[in-house]
């Protein structure tokens, strides 16, 4: 089974202002060893020389790189993964074109989601919102701690990942509440050149959890 570490950060050319490979390269170099490339504001094209570039940059530390949506990026780069929504290519599918050497997760925001998920031939689930996000315009409405620990108890042991409005001041209580690791957008862009400091603080829960 897939080992998830603690931390997912997940880039934000707007939030952070900064490009791809520079949000790879700060967060690798800091010890972040997942990475998810979301950009929803570069034209196809760009993003695919953008993740070209991160995946170089994320393998000089020993990063894996996942692809937002874009299993056709995620295959042509060479990245080591592709993270799908509920309205992306069907897991199914995308298991088929990346095969079982290559990582795949999936976004749920409710139990049914999750639980039929944990059915599918995904690496890992995402659950959420936890807490309130100002990273998605469209998130689904907040699910809550409680909403995660029902989740942990209903899909086993498939690796489970909580998201949205996730901080330093609340990452331990979704850890206690069932999630493998917490993904984080905002909470790491809000001073980018407070992003080492902030990995690290993030990566010492693991060793107090």
């Amino acid at each position: 089974m897939f080992h998830l570490p603690i931390l997912y950060p997940i880039t934000d050319r707007q939030l952070s202002r900064l490009t791809i490979s520079e949000q790879v390269r700060l967060l690798a170099s800091s010890g972040a060893r997942l990475i998810q490339l979301r950009d929803k504001i570069s034209p196809p094209k760009q993003f695919q020389l953008d993740t070209a570039e991160a995946v170089k940059v994320a393998h000089e530390f020993g990063a894996q790189i996942i692809v937002n949506d874009r299993v056709d990026i995620a295959q042509t780069v060479s990245a080591h993964g592709v993270h799908l929504g509920q309205d992306d290519m069907p897991p199914e599918a995308a298991r088929r074109l990346l095969g079982d050497h290559r990582l795949i997760g999936f976004s749920t925001h409710n139990v049914e989601q999750a639980v039929e998920a944990a059915k599918l031939p995904v690496d890992y689930i995402a659950f959420g919102p936890i807490f309130p996000t100002r990273s998605k315009q469209d998130a689904a409405p907040v699910v809550g701690l409680e909403g995660l620990a029902t989740i942990r108890k209903a899909i086993g042991q498939k690796p489970l990942v909580a998201i949205g409005g996730i901080n330093l001041k609340n990452a331990q209580q979704a850890l206690k509440a069932g999630a493998d690791s917490v993904a984080l957008i905002s909470a790491l862009y809000e001073n980018p050149n407070e992003i080492p400091q902030l990995v690290s603080e993030f990566l010492t829960l693991q060793r107090q959890g």
